[in-house]
């Protein structure tokens, strides 16, 4: 893909699989067997419209971009930046973040689609300006139809060199901030609607929170329900994070792989999806599952577990789309009291899901991909573009 910007000439190429226009090739140059092989089965398997392979050799970037839906409004999702161990676990990655992406979307009532990218790249040595504007190429080559922010391994301080490259892409440094705060109190509603579903009351006051995770969402969660009055069980891989969730807000603080067997009333994995599984869940020690990870099930099948041991589910799309909401500020226009008004919606979602799901007889888990299928299906399809 060649581009033109501000009088320079750079090269970043890309092959497309694409369930919506033709294919412009069966795999990327460099994967390796059994990589791209069988994407477009696993892309109509999951309904996604697009799957994007990019690289450039110059700046070290390799990345991933999936779209999945775009039906109303443009595919919008944070890129990843990871090392990752292979391709295939990278695309894996890109396919079900960006599926997540638009139940999140739509589950909100946001005017996108979803959409994610995954950068596979150690993001303690990789050429950050480069590998940057590469993949700001990359969007720009989408045309609109993809919209990109910070992730996991991401900053906004990335995004600027993304935005030399592109026009679509949010999160910018010198816009309307960091969205974690928001992700953490949607989540921090989401916790509160569940409660009141198993308990009868939304009240923090003396409740045991586990908290995985303590990074941006992670911290800034710790401290809500801190301030909410709740206690405090913490884990993260990085001593310094632990070390100040415990200074600043008196958690106890667990090793990372035992922090969901505590015996809380609520769990709530703020780190790296699938962690509950057939392998995990029998060990929960809560009422309540709660938290800002994404593709918090290792598998649909997960949310019965779940369901089976009376442990009251509030799906992860569902509970983190505060960030996704926040953003909608830069990318669509919205005021900060509808951003506001929207957050705090989480809480009423967050019990319709519960409702549906004991009206139906299905888990939680479900029933909010249910609801939020219907949804999807009753939209009209868009025009792909910026919402106005």
């Amino acid at each position: 893909m060649l581009a033109h910007h501000g009088g320079r000439q750079a090269t970043t190429t890309f092959s497309v699989l694409s369930e919506v226009t033709p294919m412009a090739s069966t795999a990327h140059p460099d994967a390796q067997e059994g990589t791209a092989s069988g994407v477009l089965a696993r892309m109509s398997a999951r309904g996604h419209e697009q799957v994007v392979f990019a690289s450039d050799p110059a700046s070290g970037y390799r990345a991933i971009v999936a779209i999945h839906s775009t039906r109303i409004g443009p595919a919008l999702g944070g890129t990843r930046m990871w090392a990752y161990a292979t391709e295939e676990a990278a695309l894996t990655d890109a396919l079900r973040l960006s599926e997540g992406m638009t139940y999140k979307a739509a589950a909100a009532g946001v005017p996108f689609g979803g959409g994610k990218s995954v950068v596979i790249a150690d993001p303690k040595t990789a050429d950050r300006p480069a590998v940057f504007r590469a993949h700001g190429r990359a969007v720009e080559g989408l045309g609109g139809r993809y919209i990109t922010s910070v992730d996991i391994g991401t900053s906004p301080d990335d995004m600027r060199y993304v935005r030399e490259e592109t026009t679509h892409v949010g999160g910018l440094p010198t816009t309307v901030g960091d969205p974690s705060p928001a992700t953490a109190r949607g989540v921090q509603r989401a916790i509160e609607a569940s409660l009141h579903h198993v308990r009868g009351s939304a009240d923090l006051a003396g409740r045991t929170i586990a908290i995985q995770g303590l990074g941006h969402v992670g911290y800034h969660l710790a401290r809500m329900l801190h301030d909410a009055g709740a206690r405090l069980i913490a884990s993260d891989t990085n001593d310094e994070r632990a070390a100040r969730v415990a200074k600043e807000f008196g958690a106890q603080i667990v090793a990372p792989e035992s922090i969901h067997t505590a015996k809380a009333d609520v769990f709530a994995p703020c780190a790296f999806g699938a962690g509950l599984s057939p392998a995990t869940i029998p060990a929960l020690r809560c009422e309540v599952v709660a938290g800002a990870a994404n593709n918090q099930l290792l598998s649909d099948a997960d949310g019965a577990l779940l369901e089976k041991r009376s442990i009251a589910y509030a799906p992860d799309f569902i509970a983190n789309a505060g960030g996704l909401i926040y953003l909608c500020q830069e990318v669509a226009g919205w005021t900060a009291e509808r951003v506001a008004r929207t957050l705090e919606g989480i809480f009423d979602t967050t019990v319709a899901v519960f409702d549906a799901a004991s009206k139906r007889g299905i888990p939680s888990s479900e029933a909010a991909v249910q609801i939020t299928r219907e949804r999807l299906n009753a939209a009209p399809r868009l025009a792909t573009g910026r919402p106005r």
